[in-house]
């Protein structure tokens, strides 16, 4: 599954690519409507107490008048000192890992007409520390650009998809000693829905939310990323950032929304 889906996002990179490639002209002019970000974000802590947390982005755009096109790949790690019992009994503190993320996708849409298009899109996520310990989608859909001027931009994408994932292992007992338990690959028919929306404040201020839903009768998947950047210069911004996920099914003993507030650094391109 891992690997169709990796094919799957590189088949449609190259597809974006190659149709743009056929417009020589608009590509001179404005890059074929191509823009992208990097964000980056990073903090440690010594003495007292130890930690290290570091998360990046890198996501690039592209519409013009035939296609609204997007990619994307995220990365979150986290390492902090911990107090805890080893085989002896005695209380022992340890440097360990306590978030290990990453996930990309694409979407490849075509436009019918200046708000309407097809969109097909790709999603895999790897997460240590999650309700699941992969998730990955594929889906094709309808979009519709409802509203874009000068300040606002709101646009709507849904359709239907298919998912494979696999819950988290479960910690049994087994001797007196925890052992994590694989559990079985689950796959379902989803309905997948996003809405994006874009507001500017001010001519160096920015808002942006976005809003995905993955709705399958053994669970719906939901992450909503909200976002505030604030421009230094024309490629600078300092960007503060709030996501939330949850899954309406989760195992006993795993929490059902994890949450991540981040400071970072956005250069854009």
């Amino acid at each position: 599954m891992k690997k169709t889906l990796i094919a799957g996002l590189l088949l449609a990179a190259f597809a974006s690519f190659a149709a743009q490639a056929q417009d020589t002209t608009d590509t001179a002019s404005n890059h074929g409507g191509w823009s992208g970000s990097g964000e980056f974000g990073f903090a440690s802590a010594t003495g007292n107490s130890r930690s290290q947390n570091i998360n990046a982005k890198l996501g690039l755009n592209q519409e013009n008048e035939q296609w609204k096109n997007s990619f994307f790949v995220d990365a979150l790690r986290s390492k902090s000192q911990q107090k805890v019992v080893d085989s002896a009994g005695n209380t022992v503190e340890q440097f360990n890992t306590t978030a290990n993320r990453y996930d990309g996708g694409a979407s490849v849409g075509y436009k019918l007409d200046p708000r309407s298009y097809i969109v097909g899109a790709a999603r895999y996520e790897h997460d240590d520390f999650g309700a699941n310990l992969w998730q990955g989608i594929v889906s094709l859909g309808y979009g519709y650009i409802a509203l874009k001027d000068e300040r606002n931009e709101l646009s709507f994408e849904i359709g239907p998809g298919y998912k494979r994932y696999r819950p988290a292992d479960v910690d049994v007992v087994v001797g007196g000693v925890l052992v994590p338990q694989q559990q079985p690959t689950e796959s379902e028919l989803v309905a997948r829905g996003l809405i994006n929306y874009k507001y500017k404040l001010t001519a160096n201020t920015a808002f942006e939310d976005t809003l995905l839903m993955e709705a399958g009768s053994k669970n719906t998947y939901l992450q909503n990323d909200a976002g505030l950047a604030v421009s230094m210069t024309r490629k600078l911004a300092l960007k503060v950032g709030f996501q939330v996920r949850h899954n309406s099914d989760v195992l006993p003993g795993v929490k059902k929304t994890d949450t991540l507030t981040t400071t970072n650094l956005v250069y854009s391109f």
